[in-house]
């Protein structure tokens, strides 16, 4: 079983990596001003569809969540950052950008002892802050377009360049999708998408009430979100803080 699990594996990557190629044989030489969205009808298809399954499913189930006591969130959310470090560090490597894999490696081993498998964030106490890294931007520092936006079933906003990276990450980067059982990813996923939505609810709520267009709101937000964490958290000069509304903070 793990080895047909393996061999499907390989083969998602070879077809990310096969799109990826594709992508960059016919990336423009200049970037559009405006959002890149070929499949914009099919994009706000999928976009209700998710509203739909947010309303009558993920939004309540983040509510309940959010009745949990402060600090038994805070150890879900840190244990979840505990588990995509390698995936960050290995990012980080590969975007050359040694100190910070220094800082993620030194927060993995730290979290996974005197955090108790990361249930603390002992490492941020010690001056090792918390970041994340994905293939996505892996290929952006490398200099690969992000090609058109695309409205993910359940997984929501990402690009062409993204949504491969993804895949690559989750595939071939985190260990934890190999030596873990079905229930346990489940779980994982489980847990990323209610933590994630308890978090991002303020936004979420603000966007349906005072947004004249919610799908083209949540869109600018997401490719200027990206623009940010591509850059390391430094902001352009002159560009509008879209960004700010995916904020972790709570």
């Amino acid at each position: 079983m793990r080895a047909k699990r393996t061999n499907f594996g390989v083969t998602l990557v070879r077809l990310a990596a096969g799109i990826l190629a594709a992508w960059l044989l016919s990336m423009p030489a200049a970037r559009a001003v405006e959002p890149n969205d070929p499949l914009e009808p099919v994009n706000r298809v999928i976009y209700g569809l998710n509203e739909l399954v947010d309303v009558v499913l993920l939004g309540p189930v983040s509510e309940a969540y959010g009745e949990l006591p402060s600090p038994v969130r805070t150890g879900v959310r840190n244990v979840l950052d505990n588990l995509r470090a390698p995936v960050t560090f290995v990012n980080d490597l590969l975007q050359g950008e040694r100190e910070r894999a220094g800082t993620t490696f030194a927060r993995f081993f730290i979290n996974s002892t005197l955090g108790l498998f990361g249930l603390f964030d002992v490492a941020s106490e010690l001056g090792h802050p918390q970041h994340e890294e994905d293939f996505g931007q892996t290929l952006a520092v490398w200099g690969l377009g992000e090609g058109p936006f695309l409205m993910l079933p359940l997984l929501g906003p990402s690009t062409l360049r993204d949504a491969a990276g993804l895949a690559v990450d989750q595939l071939a980067f985190d260990p934890f999708a190999y030596t873990a059982s079905g229930d346990v990813g489940i779980a994982r996923g489980v847990g990323e998408a209610v933590d994630t939505r308890h978090r991002l609810d303020a936004v979420v709520r603000d966007v349906r009430r005072n947004s004249l267009d919610p799908y083209a709101t949540v869109r600018a937000a997401y490719l200027q979100r990206r623009g940010v964490e591509i850059r390391n958290g430094r902001s352009a000069t002159g560009e509008p803080g879209y960004e700010s509304i995916f904020r972790d903070d709570e």
